[in-house]
């Protein structure tokens, strides 16, 4: 009898443990970058202990930059909420790939929901369709923590970091997204509708508000899930 793979592991601990050790790497990039977002935060005028619940609260990088970004550019709060939102779309069609390997009712499930990072949906997935949950809460956790003591670390230490780009501390964010898109192509089709997504959300960039661009590749991935449900 074939052995069952790693992801499809019975035991919940040890899927747990696995998937807190490959969230490790995620997680040391996830503190340099949440740091900056300390010192962003209060340069922008943010107090400690708002970078800080922010942070505890959002744990999503593109929305908390957006949202911060335009506040520093004279945007209301409602407008920065908004553009933050669009900035997790992406998380629509991610979520609609991870609810069936959900148990329990829907608000159980919702809440399961909530540990759902990009890296840690990209490393729980199967590839079957499936996803391995505790693989996904594993993952995100020291993510997590590591987000949360970041912003603390930037935000107590921000007058000593000073520009974060003179450390190229700007460079790691596109370049970790660059990293999953990059993992998650395995085929030609998934290949296609990461180039559709592309070509679409850089068409948007310059010519929509922040957040559009991320909502028209999400729109895009969301059509390249349903396809591939109907084939």
């Amino acid at each position: 009898m074939a052995s069952t793979p790693p992801l499809l592991a019975e035991d919940p601990r040890a899927s747990f443990v696995a998937g807190a050790k490959a969230g490790i790497p995620y997680a040391a990039v996830g503190l340099l970058l949440s740091a900056s977002f300390g010192v962003i935060a209060r340069d922008a005028g943010f107090s400690v202990a708002a970078a800080i619940i922010m942070s505890a609260i959002v744990f999503a990088g593109s929305a908390q930059f957006t949202a911060v970004a335009i506040l520093v550019g004279g945007g209301t709060a409602g407008a920065a909420i908004a553009a933050a939102a669009l900035m997790n779309s992406r998380f629509l069609p991610m979520g609609i790939a991870l609810g069936p390997s959900l148990p329990g009712p829907p608000a159980l499930r919702a809440a399961q929901g909530q540990t759902v990072v990009d890296a840690s949906w990209a490393m729980a997935n199967r590839g079957d369709g499936t996803f391995d949950r505790w693989f996904l809460f594993g993952s995100t956790a020291p993510q997590y923590v590591c987000w949360v003591a970041g912003t603390t670390l930037g935000a107590f230490g921000g007058d000593l970091l000073g520009d974060t780009s003179r450390f190229g501390l700007d460079a790691i964010y596109p370049m970790f997204f660059l990293a999953l898109l990059i993992s998650e192509i395995k085929n030609r089709r998934a290949a296609g509708i990461a180039l559709a997504g592309s070509v679409v959300a850089l068409s948007l960039v310059e010519v929509t508000p922040a957040g559009v661009p991320v909502l028209a590749a999400s729109l895009v991935a969301l059509w390249g899930l349903r396809q591939k449900k109907t084939a």
